[in-house]
């Protein structure tokens, strides 16, 4: 997540429980360590993070306490959050995953509103992964890892509804890819990581292919514009599971990239609540 008030990147080491915070400008590093895994970072308009941990949303100031706030499917001890992304009326829109069985559609799409009203917008879902709205607000996409697509669906965004879902892009499976977290740019291109492939790709708002960046490593994982004029993309990148063998291979896994694609993002909005 890339925030413009501070000039800093933030991305989260899930499984390391610590949050990450870089200006590039300045070469300030920081990290947070929490002691749970964090799915999630969004920011918030009275400054301070909005998390999606495995089971709970959470309020965090960097290097203060962590306020939790409400837990979801207790009742499927399997399933935790894996993604989400604000939106520009300020609400937090985080979805869920099966941790075990990874192809199970048994995650949902929830909605927290600035009152901090918890609304449950979809379930069946496989594997939570990529969240974007259209720079006209009218689109929202969301990536299903295991179904191998990006859904689109028309967004009101007065009343935070989603209708009319169809298919935005395909992953093809024998790829050995799938897509993970996803962005979208200033003239409305989607750019989707394909964790498995090595590889980012923008999809045209009309679902045509029009980049691909390749990253020398297998596992990326997601993707945010940022820099003084957001014309940055920054790359997270992932170890998990890989043997030894891989890491000798692909020893830049873990890492964080960062490429001048030449376009550019927008701001991304803030968490009124």
């Amino acid at each position: 997540m890339w925030s413009v008030r501070d000039q800093a990147l933030y991305w989260t080491d899930n499984l390391g429980g610590r949050i990450h915070r870089l200006e590039p400008e300045s070469g300030s590093d920081q990290s947070f360590l929490l002691g749970q895994n964090v799915m999630a970072i969004g920011l918030r308009e009275r400054g301070g993070l909005v998390l999606a941990l495995a089971k709970q949303l959470a309020f965090y100031e960097p290097g203060g306490e962590l306020e939790l706030l409400m837990g979801i499917e207790y009742d499927q001890p399997r399933n935790r959050f894996n993604d989400g992304k604000v939106d520009r009326r300020g609400r937090y829109w985080a979805g869920s995953m099966n941790d075990v069985d990874w192809d199970t559609p048994s995650g949902s799409l929830y909605r927290l509103d600035p009152s901090l009203g918890l609304s449950h917008v979809r379930g069946e879902v496989v594997c939570a992964n990529g969240l974007g709205w259209s720079p006209d607000d009218r689109t929202f996409y969301f990536g299903e890892s295991f179904r191998y697509a990006i859904f689109a669906y028309d967004f009101d965004s007065d009343a935070g509804v989603l209708s009319a879902r169809r298919v935005f892009a395909t992953v093809d499976r024998r790829s050995g890819g799938f897509p993970d977290g996803l962005t979208v740019d200033a003239e409305g291109g989607v750019w989707s990581v394909q964790n498995g492939a090595g590889r980012v790709v923008r999809y045209a708002p009309d679902g045509g292919i029009t980049h691909e960046v390749e990253v020398p490593l297998p596992q990326p994982t997601s993707c945010i514009f940022g820099g003084r004029d957001l014309d940055v993309l920054y790359i997270t990148t992932s170890r998990q599971k890989m043997t030894p063998e891989q890491l000798g291979r692909y020893p830049l896994s873990g890492s964080v990239f960062a490429v001048r694609p030449g376009l550019s993002g927008v701001p991304e909005p803030l968490f009124a609540g």
